[in-house]
């Protein structure tokens, strides 16, 4: 059986207008969530003896987990996050787990249960500690997404050793939660705020992995090629609109918008193909380099950051004060996607994968069929 695909697109429409009606208030798209789920998209990344399909590996999985995230991110990037976020916090558990904690995971799942990865220490740091045959934390987790509807948290916890470990906390409303500083400008619909883990205590069993798995390459690096092809769902639709907006106002002749639409297509195709060699690259990534994983992510994310800033540029000089009204869809658009690319240590992460390539070639599209 195949994943219905066509269902999802029929969607974007509805998924749009939720995340506008949503947006004001910074609402949650729960009703969203509960509609993927049964399609089958919050379950899609489990192996297939768990319920799944194992999309996300092997060159199949690969190419199907991308259109799949892609879908999502064209109608609504909030929603995308979470989306990812959850498939994220599955993928890691798949990777450094235990089988009887991935299969308990995919009960979760099965139950209704929403995944979240939240990394992000804030003022106080999360801390943990063995204490009376289990694990007390101290701290708190900040810009965590769905705070106050994810109901299983994959976090990262330090200890007095300063090593860093994985855990699974099941989140049942008794923790200390709010929003983010401020309210972020864009994403208001995926609920970003901070979460406060104090005196939380957990059995020895929810420790996934080993010391220092969550920074462990290439799975680090590697994950974030699934946060691109929602980001490339995004800049797909901000180009789409350009071009509708423009010709319904009778300015698509004009040899300066014509210019503008065509970097917006050169962008968008580029965004595409380079999220293409990452999702490739890493489904695949026994075939490479640990090293090679890694670097070929890294360039990938920079180029998608790279040609969603350009589309972001060309639509608001291409539609001019239009795309700035609260009326436009545009406008929302290029709030949640110009939040979206903002992904930690750019600079580091360019010179990074800068630094492998000087001496190796780039993996080409022939070796990943």
């Amino acid at each position: 059986m195949t994943f219905p695909f066509d269902a999802l697109s029929a969607c974007r429409a509805d998924l749009e207008a939720e995340a506008s009606a949503n947006d004001p208030q910074a609402a949650f798209p729960a009703e969203w969530i509960a509609r993927l789920r049964k399609l089958g998209v919050l379950s899609v990344t489990l192996p297939e003896t768990l319920g799944g399909r194992g999309s996300g590996t092997g060159h199949r999985g690969g190419m199907e987990l991308l259109q799949l995230l892609q879908l999502v991110g064209q109608g609504s990037l909030a929603l995308g996050r979470i989306v990812e976020g959850h498939i994220n916090a599955i993928r890691l558990i798949a990777c450094c787990g235990t089988a009887d904690q991935l299969a308990r995971a995919a009960m979760d799942v099965h139950d209704g249960a929403l995944f979240g990865v939240w990394v992000t220490d804030g003022a106080s740091p999360l801390r943990m500690e063995h204490s009376d045959g289990g694990i007390r934390f101290q701290g708190e987790k900040l810009f965590v997404s769905g705070v106050h509807h994810v109901t299983r948290a994959l976090v990262t916890a330090r200890t007095r050793a300063d090593t860093t470990y994985m855990l699974l906390v099941p989140l049942d409303g008794t923790r200390t939660v709010s929003p983010a500083f401020g309210g972020l400008a864009g994403m208001r619909g995926a609920g970003t705020g901070r979460c406060d883990f104090s005196a939380t205590r957990l059995p020895p069993d929810a420790m996934i992995g080993q010391e220092g798995d969550y920074l462990r390459q290439p799975e680090f690096s590697a994950g974030a090629w699934r946060g691109m092809a929602v980001a490339l769902g995004g800049i797909a639709r901000l180009t789409s609109l350009l071009r509708l907006q423009l010709v319904e106002r009778g300015r698509a002749e004009s040899p300066a918008q014509q210019a503008r639409i065509g970097r917006a297509l050169i962008a968008a195709e580029s965004a595409y193909l380079w999220t293409r060699k990452a999702a490739l690259t890493a489904a695949v990534q026994d075939r490479y380099d640990v090293d090679e994983v890694a670097a070929t992510v890294n360039l990938a994310r920079i180029a998608v950051e790279r040609a969603g800033l350009d589309v972001l540029e060309l639509v608001q000089r291409g539609l001019g004060l239009s795309a700035f009204t609260r009326a436009n869809v545009v406008e929302r658009l290029v709030r949640d996607l110009a939040t979206y690319l903002r992904q930690p240590a750019p600079d580091e992460t360019l010179c990074e994968a800068a630094a492998w390539f000087t001496h190796h070639d780039l993996p080409r599209p022939e070796d990943m069929s």
